[in-house]
C-alpha cells in the first residue's frame, strides 16, 4: 500500500490509463482481424473498407502511445500488402 498521498493518486491515474490503453489496443487488434477475415473470404471491397478502419485505429493507438511507430508502420504495411495482392 502507498504511504504518501501522491503515490495513492498515481495508482488511480495508472488504473485509468491502463483501461484506456487496453481499449485502444483491443480496437486496433479487432480492426486488424477484420481485415484478415475479409482477405480470407476474398471480399475485396470489404477488405478495403476494413483496411481503412484498421489504419485509423492503428494510428490512434500510436498517437496515444499504446503502440510504437515502427510496430504500427509494420502492421499497416502488412495489411495493405495483403489487401493489394488480392485478385
Amino acid at each position: 500500500m502507498p504511504n504518501m498521498k501522491n503515490a495513492e493518486k498515481k495508482i488511480l491515474i495508472d488504473a485509468k490509463r491502463e483501461v484506456t490503453n487496453n481499449n485502444y489496443e483491443a480496437s486496433m487488434k479487432t480492426a486488424m482481424k477484420n481485415v484478415e477475415r475479409a482477405v480470407a473470404k476474398n471480399d475485396k471491397e470489404k477488405a478495403a473498407a476494413a483496411l481503412k478502419t484498421a489504419i485509423k485505429s492503428i494510428d490512434k493507438a500510436t498517437k496515444n502511445g499504446v503502440s510504437s511507430k515502427n510496430k504500427s508502420a509494420r502492421n499497416k504495411a502488412r495489411l495493405t500488402k495483403k489487401v493489394n495482392t488480392m485478385e
